[in-house]
């Protein structure tokens, strides 16, 4: 679902990014009532277990791969404005240092992934967590939760890319940038999404879920700021260790190829919008470290991410006051 450069117009991320600067100074205005100084490192914690989940490739028949990316998750832990935040976070982190998603594109990752993911994953949550009570419905709504966010987040995404043929063309009528238009786009996007991948967000998410308030029983919401308790370090840990199953899943997600393999998809042409288009090379892309194997790399990466994630986190709370405000 981390869309690249060029498969959206210039205008396109434009107004995604526009979309997008008001939820975020809302969600951080919202954090800072909402979560005292010393409990802002938590959302360090639910921007890792977002990284690692999107670590996790999962195949699908016919050569396509996805991932859960736990936006309901941190929602549910944290509310829904600081899944915002930290989902955000992570995406960038990945869009800079792993390339996985674009620079420009940004701001649709974010729209679809860290405010349409969390705060209909929470709503739907919050709705049936108030029909069924008890520890049943709580988890209940979290993985009904987290099926409807993901697939209301890939819905986003297809109409994305499917709109872009219906806008932009050349003279001769062949697209500029995403050359599939809604008739391809939303059944390739929601088939995976709504099977497979929509299932790999459940697991995730309840699985993650129901560990932390186990470790946790007061959530990480109340947990204590000045450290991650010894039970998430853990889990992080082994998260981290285990994303080389991700290089399991052969293929690249609907959606996220390259200029090579856009003609041998179904388009037969290559949009010149992509061939020329916005090129940004990051450190370590595709989470593969030069002059080792590739799943030590993949563990290196996820480490490289999930501590700076941590710090970032950390740092900002260490701001005073008064200086966050201004």
């Amino acid at each position: 679902m981390h869309i690249p450069d060029n498969y959206l117009s210039p205008q396109t991320c434009a107004i995604m990014t526009a979309a997008m600067v008001p939820a975020w100074i809302i969600s951080v205005r919202k954090v800072k009532e909402e979560l005292p100084k010393e409990k802002l490192p938590m959302l360090g914690v639910g921007a890792a277990f977002s990284f690692l989940g999107m670590m996790f490739n999962v195949p699908m028949p016919g050569g396509t791969t996805g991932h859960a990316v736990g936006g309901t998750l941190i929602a549910s832990l944290l509310g829904p404005y600081a899944a915002c935040i930290s989902v955000s976070v992570a995406l960038l982190l990945q869009a800079l240092l792993f390339g996985d998603g674009g620079i420009l594109a940004f701001g649709a990752n974010c729209f679809n992934m860290a405010f349409v993911l969390p705060f209909v994953g929470r709503a739907v949550a919050v709705a049936l967590q108030k029909r069924i009570r008890g520890r049943n419905g709580e988890l209940i709504g979290v993985a009904a939760g987290s099926y409807a966010g993901i697939n209301a987040a890939a819905l986003c995404a297809a109409i994305e890319f499917g709109i872009q043929p219906m806008l932009f063309t050349d003279a001769a009528g062949n697209a500029l940038y995403c050359p599939y238009g809604l008739e391809i786009s939303v059944p390739a996007m929601m088939a995976g999404h709504l099977t497979v991948f929509g299932l790999a967000e459940v697991v995730f998410t309840t699985a993650v879920y129901a560990f932390v308030r186990k470790v946790s029983p007061l959530s990480v919401r109340e947990a204590d700021g000045a450290g991650t308790s010894a039970g998430l370090k853990v889990l992080i840990a082994v998260l981290i260790v285990a994303t080389p199953l991700g290089l399991l899943a052969e293929g690249t997600a609907w959606g996220e190829w390259g200029t090579e393999e856009i003609a041998q998809t179904g388009a037969g042409y290559t949009p010149s919008g992509m061939l020329s288009g916005f090129d940004f090379r990051s450190i370590l892309p595709d989470y593969e470290v030069p002059g080792i194997p590739a799943a030590l790399g993949y563990i290196l990466s996820a480490a490289i991410g999930v501590a700076l994630l941590i710090i970032i986190f950390k740092l900002f709370s260490r701001i005073p006051k008064r200086k966050r405000q201004a």
